[in-house]
């Protein structure tokens, strides 16, 4: 079997935890270059990787001709330029979501990648639990009918990450908990429901919690220009409506992930990450609450396992470039939306 060799750019958090495991986990690649602005960062994740190459320039880690696969975790504002870099110069690309800051970028990035002949993945790890693709298999199968109408939501208490960071800058990050938790939630809904095409937005935001003090009696210093409460309403082309609310701070009881779909047939709602299925048999309402095993791989290890598998030509892409384009439009019209007061057509 080929070795696939990957050079990363971005080596924070996300990387440690979420993406450097996934590429690990997989017998055919092999991680050869390590690439951060901040060159101490690079540096260290590439310590247990004594032949790996360290940049602090992404140009010059997508210039290596033996590097085959660029994976991107950088702050959000920087994944559509370097995807677009590396897909020039014939590399795959793996890039954390959301997929880029605006619609034109994303537009750009599933453009570029159709000319280069290269895979396009943006991370869609919610896709890879176990609850999902059960709910994924009963909806394609007809159990729930039609699907109409849906609701999603990630709504924290208290959680604003990184604040005074990029997170909480509107120019590095695109957006506050709509581009941040929004994606997963959203990105999930479109998939179950067969990826409709979203025609009409219309969208809410607030920004309450920004200067308020903290524990400790203290303004916390640093940029905070997003919001930190979005909701909206999204229309698709297939007569299917979606109700949408996700939050980094909200005066509610606890913090809570949701997705409901109503079908003709049946429905379901997926609630921290447990899901109940409601139909109807011989006249009786029926409540069911499938169990599932652990997973075997966590979801993020999963999906960057899938993009692999895909690039070596043994699966087909669950995730397209062209699902992170409606993505972004829908994001960037509710944003567009709260600001002008009315409803946006995509």
């Amino acid at each position: 079997m080929m070795t696939l060799k990957v050079g990363v750019v971005g080596t924070g958090g996300i990387f440690k935890w979420a993406h450097l495991p996934g590429w690990l986990s997989h017998k055919g690649v092999e991680v050869v270059a390590f690439c951060d602005a901040f060159r101490a960062s690079a540096e260290e994740a590439a310590k247990d990787f004594p032949d790996a190459k360290v940049y602090d320039d992404y140009r010059e880690l997508i210039a290596d001709p033996s590097i085959d696969i660029v994976g991107i975790s950088t702050p959000n504002l920087y994944h559509s330029e370097i995807a677009i870099a590396a897909l020039r110069k014939g590399k795959h690309v793996f890039c954390e979501k959301p997929d880029a800051v605006n619609p034109i970028e994303a537009q750009k990035m599933a453009d570029v990648a159709r000319e280069s002949g290269k895979l396009l993945m943006t991370m869609r790890n919610n896709r890879f639990s176990e609850e999902a693709k059960f709910a994924k298999r009963i909806i394609e199968q007809g159990q729930l009918g039609d699907l109409y109408m849906g609701r999603c939501g990630w709504i924290r208490r208290r959680g604003i990450p990184g604040r005074g960071g990029w997170f909480t800058t509107k120019e590095l990050s695109g957006g506050g908990p709509l581009i941040d938790l929004g994606v997963h939630m959203i990105d999930m809904a479109m998939w179950l429901s067969g990826n409709p095409k979203p025609v009409t937005v219309s969208g809410s935001t607030y920004r309450k919690f920004a200067d308020r003090p903290d524990a400790t009696g203290n303004i916390p210093a640093g940029t905070f220009d997003v919001e930190d409460l979005a909701a909206g309403f999204i229309r698709f082309d297939n007569g299917a409506s979606l109700q949408i609310e996700f939050s980094w701070a909200s005066n509610i009881e606890e913090e809570k992930k949701f997705l409901e779909w109503r079908g003709t047939e049946g429905g379901f709602s997926l609630v921290n990450d447990k899901l109940s299925l409601f139909t109807e048999n011989s006249g009786a309402l029926i409540d069911q609450k499938p169990h599932f095993s652990a997973a075997a791989i966590p979801q993020h290890t999963a999906n960057i396992q899938h993009f692999i598998e895909c690039v070596l030509g043994n699966e087909t892409p669950i995730i397209t470039p062209d699902h992170g384009v409606d993505m972004i439009k829908i994001l960037s019209a509710i944003y567009e939306s709260a600001e002008r007061g009315r409803e946006i057509v995509l």
